[in-house]
């Protein structure tokens, strides 16, 4: 048959550039290689398991699954064979040709050219079956689809191409041989190899067996298979019977990830529902965080027979980071996808599970500080998506977040600790949003919040405009944005400043008239700032409307948005204030205004519609200062 006759294939590009960072740099991880393997394998069963619940005639080759290691000191080779679902001849040069589909690129992109950083890279892209060359001159795979009757055989050295041509196996799954590098013999070892079984895989629900070795002994004429891991469903045990150790090897597992996770949480509920979830908070962020679309979820088994990788439905879009295990008893075994979004118990635990994750949250923020700070510095934007995915909890979401403010330099103020910091007259909650710190921090707009002591949140994350668009308020407090609108501080509410307020109104009407007058169809009006304390001006837009942060996002975006009269506020008592109000030289007059609006624009982020023009005005200004 023409499918059976031998091929040459080249890698794709970035794949070989995989390969020889692979065999040339990753050594300082090497022995990752076998838990690879063994978790590909174990999938591979579970695999099977799955596709025999819709086809019977496969329901034989799944009664017995196991993965099986040996290894041959004269030849220097290691096998590791399974009888899972196998591979088509397509399916190998997809698979083992290929980098996992979409991230091919960003796994290159991240590589930093030191070897320990770039190892634990490893599996996080899908590439784990490639570590299989750090420790061997040439890998081959002789492999058979369970649903179909020819076998394939794939060889590759590890450089620019490989070979598929057909093969004999007289059963289903796949047998990977790594002829081991000269250096590489002590993988050759039945001691090794079983301490690495241990010491990665001893949770895998598949049997892993060696042949049985009887040291100082002679061999016996048949030898016998010995299971060398638990085999047992590390989330089956009982939570007194797993070390933390395990715990963590089984979310480098599942997550294939090679960093231990924060923190996890395993529970058993029995009742009216019965299930079992085991899910971890990862200690850094995957590649593709903010694919909304992209795959995510638990891995779902339904009384212990897995189903999918990627059950999406169990948790929210602002929840993806989470990996973990569920596993339910009141669910149909032939589970499908469609029945996952119709099951009126999938909502039910929909809901239990994210209580749990918000909960364990909580839990880490108030008892381990340092990993709550790893957590937010990773996924905090992504959790501030909950307020608009999730209404119902959205509180107890916020109650999560963690702010930059006037009196702090990171991200460590929660809303709790806004709230018992705030005055005894205030009200609101007040935020500036921003592109950064350095830019939001030095907003003029802050002046008189630091003059009165009032505490103001620091917004520079992308997505806290989105956010604050659904939450509006916090504890019965209302958010603000400090450069919407008039400002009411309680303290302004003080008649004596209230005086002194409208005195300077009348006192420089005449001043804001000239600067309306130039400044048209560039501002809808002028008037007396209760903001500002140092600088000369600012520009504010009416309460209802856009900020300028987020306009400009949209605006970047492509998107048009629609126009906004913009105030400009003046502080009477600044010397360039006094000096225009004082000015007879309409020219110069005229010159200084556009001055002060254009420094009013650049404080705020904003970008000048005619910057030789503001050159030419400051250029004009100095010449001036020096006659």
């Amino acid at each position: 048959m023409a499918t059976q006759e031998k091929e040459t294939l080249g890698f794709q590009t970035e794949v070989k550039q995989l390969l020889h960072l692979m065999i040339h740099s990753l050594y300082s991880n090497k022995e990752i290689f076998l838990r690879e393997l063994i978790s590909n394998a174990s999938d591979a069963c579970d695999k099977l398991r799955f596709e025999a619940l819709k086809n019977p005639e496969l329901a034989a080759q799944a009664a017995n699954l196991h993965i099986n290691i040996a290894f041959d000191e004269e030849k220097n080779t290691v096998t590791i064979s399974d009888n899972g679902i196998g591979m088509s001849r397509q399916e190998v040069i997809d698979h083992l040709g290929t980098i996992a589909k979409s991230g091919t690129a960003a796994f290159m992109g991240q590589l930093t050219g030191d070897e320990k950083k770039d190892a634990h890279l490893i599996g996080q892209f899908g590439v784990g079956f490639y570590s299989s060359f750090i420790v061997a001159k040439e890998v081959e795979v002789i492999t058979r689809r369970a649903t179909e009757a020819n076998a394939v055989r794939w060889v590759s050295q590890g450089e620019g191409d490989f070979t598929v041509e057909g093969a004999q196996r007289e059963t289903a799954g796949t047998d990977i041989i790594l002829h081991l590098k000269a250096d590489e013999k002590e993988f050759a070892n039945g001691y090794r190899l079983r301490n690495l079984v241990k010491k990665y895989s001893d949770h895998i629900a598949v049997p892993v067996q060696m042949l049985k070795e009887h040291y100082g002994e002679e061999q016996p004429a048949e030898q016998e298979w010995e299971v060398v891991n638990s085999a047992q469903a590390l989330w089956t045990r009982s939570k007194s019977d797993i070390k933390d150790e395990e715990y963590q090897e089984f979310y480098k597992h599942i997550a294939h990830d090679f960093d231990d996770a924060l923190t996890w949480s395993h529970n058993r509920v029995e009742g009216k529902l019965d299930y079992t979830s085991l899910i971890y908070v990862p200690g850094r962020a995957p590649f593709d965080l903010w694919n909304r679309e992209g795959v995510r979820g638990l891995k779902l088994y339904v009384q212990r027979v897995f189903i999918m990788d990627d059950a999406e439905q169990f948790l929210p879009p602002y929840l993806r980071f989470i990996k973990g295990v569920i596993d339910s008893n009141d669910l149909p075994l032939n589970v499908s996808r469609e029945i996952l979004q119709d099951n009126a118990n999938i909502t039910a635990i929909r809901g239990a599970l994210v209580k749990r994750v918000l909960d364990m949250l909580a839990k880490m923020a108030k008892n381990e500080p340092d990993n709550y700070a790893k957590f937010w510095s990773n996924f905090g934007q992504v959790l501030k998506e909950g307020p608009a995915d999730d209404f119902a909890n959205k509180e107890k979401i916020a109650e999560l977040f963690r702010f930059t403010t006037t009196n702090t330099t990171e991200a460590t103020v929660s809303l709790d600790d806004y709230l018992s910091r705030m005055q005894q007259s205030q009200d609101k909650i007040y935020y500036l949003t921003a592109e950064n710190y350095k830019t939001a921090i030095r907003s003029p707009h802050l002046e008189v919040f630091r003059k009165k002591g009032i505490e103001v949140l620091l917004l520079t994350d992308r997505v806290d405009e989105w956010m604050l668009s659904h939450l509006t308020n916090f504890k019965d407090k209302q958010f603000e944005d400090v450069t919407k609108g008039e400002l009411e501080l309680d303290a302004e509410r003080d008649s004596a400043e209230k005086e002194k307020l409208e005195k300077a109104a009348q006192n420089n009407a005449a001043l804001i008239a000239r600067i309306e007058k130039h400044l048209s169809g560039k501002i809808e009006k002028a008037r007396v700032s209760q903001r500002l304390t140092d600088s000369p001006a600012c520009l504010v837009v009416g309460k209802n409307d856009m900020n300028m942060q987020l306009r400009r996002m949209l605006e970047a975006a492509g998107q048009k948005v629609p126009e906004a009269g913009r105030t400009l506020e003046i502080n009477p008592d600044h010397p360039l204030i006094t000096t225009m109000d004082g000015l007879q030289d309409e020219e110069r007059f005229n010159s200084l205004t556009d001055i002060i609006y254009a420094q009013a624009l650049l404080a705020e982020g904003s970008q000048l519609e005619e910057p030789a023009e503001y050159v030419d005005n400051i250029n004009k200004l100095l010449l001036s200062l020096m006659k």
